[in-house]
């Protein structure tokens, strides 16, 4: 098959790797990739966000899929140009995008979908966040209500800085003030052709800067899949994710497919399980990063088939996709001053050595070549990935890996899946 990932970061390598690993020889592109992408694809010199030339592109190679990596290329409408010229593509046309590309979107769909989530008030001026932020009470949570790469979230505690918050994106745009929901978070991906769903397995991620859940919110500092703290409240992972697939993934893309925008891609669940049931803290519309990177590989099927059936309304003829009992744990490698300010270009050292402790590969995020090495281009640079049998030692095989690697003033979270360990 001939296959081209859109996008540059830890979320595509992953793909693309699963993507390797299936017997099978598949021409692989990514545009526009990064240097460790670069040893298992094509680049191309491409911009992602440009629909017509991906389509110009994907007609010319003879291209079987598309996979859209990232959400700004949903957003900008690239889907809908390739659907236009009949070529089959893994991600959202640019109206069922808005489940990510607007909150306020997400939010009304949801309320139509009858999908339990948590309440929450659109803010147009600095007063409407006052107000809102009276109403709803502390802890405050203030949203973006557009793409924000992950970091247009604010939970505080404190009033000036949630006005604040919502201050740096206004006027330009609205922000949402949320209801605080409290509870364990997972993150689960479906598969959807606009009809049919299928669900993957459950992974979760720490979105906080440092240790305990301190420091700022970033795009995402590790993972780990599967739960096994699910059984405690749900008798184990399978009745959960049955849970979440009847009362909420199938009722919001039959709401989606009845407003005529059917979503065909992967919808990314953002949940929280609360004192009062499960609920929805938001909507993706593409693979989670770095959750992507511990979800794929234990993934049994063919991802390339599943994709393609997805892209091609073929999805209800599949069964559910399989996953072997393997623990994966990432810990995510970032620059210096991340997220607020990363420091680029430092080089990076010892990547060959991470790679060959047993059960660890690496997932490039921000790289850049440097000679035989790799240059730092942005704020989470490398996703250390590792298997095991058990979680303690998937986690040890991550640590001891993420140990080998050298980049000045690089940080990285160490408790990434500790309570499972504890566990």
């Amino acid at each position: 098959m001939r296959i081209l990932v859109l996008g540059s970061g830890a979320r595509e390598h992953a793909l693309i790797l699963a993507l390797r690993s299936e017997d099978a020889e598949h021409a692989i592109f990514a545009a526009p990739g990064n240097a460790g992408i670069a040893s298992d694809a094509h680049l191309v010199t491409l911009d992602p966000n440009d629909p017509v030339a991906v389509a110009e592109f994907s007609g010319a190679e003879n291209i079987d899929l598309v996979i859209v990596g990232p959400e700004a290329p949903l957003v900008a409408g690239v889907a809908d140009a390739l659907r236009t010229r009949g070529i089959p593509v893994f991600g959202p046309g640019r109206a069922a995008a808005q489940l990510e590309g607007s909150k306020a979107f997400a939010k009304r769909i949801m309320d139509a979908a009858a999908v339990p989530t948590g309440r929450a008030i659109r803010a147009q001026n600095t007063a409407e966040v006052a107000a809102a932020l009276d109403q709803l009470g502390a802890p405050y949570v203030v949203k973006a209500d557009g793409l924000a790469a992950g970091k247009g979230v604010l939970v505080t505690d404190d009033r000036t800085a949630a006005l604040a918050h919502a201050e740096s994106y206004l006027p330009d745009a609205p922000v949402l003030v949320e209801e605080f929901l409290d509870g364990p978070e997972v993150s689960l991906f479906f598969l959807s052709d606009g009809d049919a769903v299928l669900p993957l397995s459950p992974a979760q991620d720490y979105k906080r800067l440092r240790d305990g859940d301190a420091g700022p919110n970033t795009g995402g500092m590790g993972a780990y899949s599967p739960l096994p703290w699910l059984a405690e409240r749900f008798g184990g992972e399978a009745e959960f994710v049955d849970l979440v697939t009847r009362e909420i993934a199938e009722p919001v893309i039959r709401q989606l497919d009845a407003e005529g925008t059917p979503f065909i891609g992967l919808l990314y669940a953002g949940l929280i399980l609360t004192d009062a049931g499960v609920k929805v803290i938001e909507f993706n519309a593409r693979f989670g990063d770095p959750e992507t990177q511990v979800v794929l590989p234990r993934l049994v099927d063919p991802l390339s088939e599943l994709l393609l059936a997805a892209a091609s309304g073929n999805l209800e003829e599949r069964p559910r996709p399989a996953f072997a009992e393997a623990t994966a744990v990432t810990v995510v490698l970032a620059s210096d001053g991340y997220p607020e300010a990363p420091q680029t270009g430092r080089r990076i050292r010892g990547v060959d050595e991470a790679a060959a402790v047993e059960g660890v590969h690496i997932a490039h995020a921000a790289t850049a070549p440097d000679g035989a090495g790799f240059l730092a281009t942005g704020g989470r640079v490398l996703s250390v990935v590792a298997l095991g049998t058990t979680f303690r030692e998937a986690r040890s095989r991550a640590y001891e890996a993420i140990g080998l690697l050298e980049l000045e003033g690089g940080q990285y979270r160490t408790d990434i899946a500790a309570r499972v360990v504890e566990d």
